[in-house]
C-alpha cells in the first residue's frame, strides 16, 4: 500500500470520527430517563430479585475467564495487554451488570457500564492498531480507555447534581459499530479475521433489539424478556471474542502459536 492512497483512507477513518462527534454534540445533553429501569421481567426465582436478567449475566462471567486464561499463556506485546483488558472487562461487565439487575437504579447502573465502556475501547484499540497501525496501537488503548471511562464518570457525577449528560457515553458505545467495519473495509488484515469482528458486531447488533423490544418479547408467551434475550445475545458476542484472539495468537507474525 502506497503512501498517499494509505492516508487518504486515515483521513477518512478520522473524518468519520470527527463528523460523528459533532453530530453527537450537536444534540442537547441527554439526561438518564428514569423509565429505563422498568425491565418487563421481575419474577424472582430462588431468592434472586429479577432472576432472569441477573442470571444472564453469568456467560459474561465465564468467558471472560476463560478468554483471560487463554490470552495469559500467549507472547508478549501491546495486543495481549489489550486482550486482558478486554476480557477482564468481560468479567466485570457480568459482575457489574448482575449488580445493577438486583436492584435496577441509577446509582447501580454506573457499574454496569463502566466496564462495558472498557470492552468498546479495547475491541476498537485492538482492530485500529491491528488493521492502521501496529505502532499507533498501545496509544490508541490508552486514549479510548480514557475516553470510555470519563464518558461514565462524567455522566454519573453530573446525574448526582440533577445535570446528567449521556452524549459521550453514546458516543463511546455506538462510534466502534461505524468505525470497526470501516477499518475492515478500507485496510488489509494482518492476523485479526474480519468474519470473527463482523460476528461480535453482529450480535451486539441483535443484543440491542432485542434490548428495545424486552416488553414485546416478554408479552409474547411470558417465558423470558427481551433483556434476558439482549444479555445473552451480548455474551454469544464476547465468545465470539475468543475466536478473534484464537485467530491473532495463532496467525499474528512474530508471535508464537497459542496452542489449546
Amino acid at each position: 500500500m502506497t503512501w498517499q492512497p494509505y492516508s487518504r483512507r486515515v483521513t477518512l477513518l478520522i473524518a468519520v470520527g470527527v463528523a460523528a462527534t459533532a453530530v453527537v454534540f450537536s444534540l442537547p445533553p441527554i439526561s438518564q430517563d428514569v423509565a429505563y429501569h422498568q425491565f418487563a421481567d421481575r419474577r424472582q426465582m430462588l431468592g434472586i430479585p429479577n432472576a432472569l436478567n441477573v442470571l444472564s449475566n453469568v456467560p459474561f462471567a465465564v468467558i471472560g475467564i476463560l478468554g483471560l486464561t487463554r490470552v495469559a499463556r500467549a507472547g508478549a506485546g501491546w495486543e495481549r495487554l489489550a486482550f486482558l483488558v478486554l476480557f477482564t472487562s468481560v468479567v466485570l461487565t457480568g459482575v457489574g451488570s448482575a449488580y445493577y439487575h438486583l436492584a435496577p437504579r441509577t446509582a447501580t447502573l454506573f457499574w454496569d457500564r463502566l466496564p462495558m465502556t472498557v470492552a468498546f475501547a479495547s475491541l476498537t484499540a485492538l482492530t485500529l492498531g491491528e488493521r492502521v497501525s501496529p505502532r499507533v496501537g498501545p496509544w490508541l488503548l490508552a486514549i479510548l480507555v480514557a475516553i470510555g471511562v470519563t464518558s461514565v464518570v462524567s455522566w454519573q457525577r453530573g446525574e448526582l447534581v440533577g445535570a446528567g449528560d449521556l452524549r459521550l457515553y453514546i458516543l463511546v458505545q455506538f462510534l466502534p459499530m461505524v468505525l470497526i467495519p470501516l477499518a475492515l473495509v478500507l485496510f488489509p488484515a494482518r492476523a485479526l479475521r474480519a468474519r470473527d469482528l463482523l460476528g461480535v458486531l453482529g450480535w451486539y447488533v441483535l443484543a440491542k433489539l432485542f434490548e428495545a423490544l424486552d416488553a414485546p418479547i416478554f408479552a409474547l408467551a411470558g417465558v423470558v424478556s427481551g433483556h434476558t434475550l439482549k444479555h445473552l445475545a451480548a455474551a454469544t458476542a464476547t465468545a465470539w471474542l475468543l475466536r478473534v484472539a484464537r485467530a491473532w495468537w495463532t496467525t499474528a507474525p512474530g508471535h508464537p502459536t497459542w496452542r489449546n
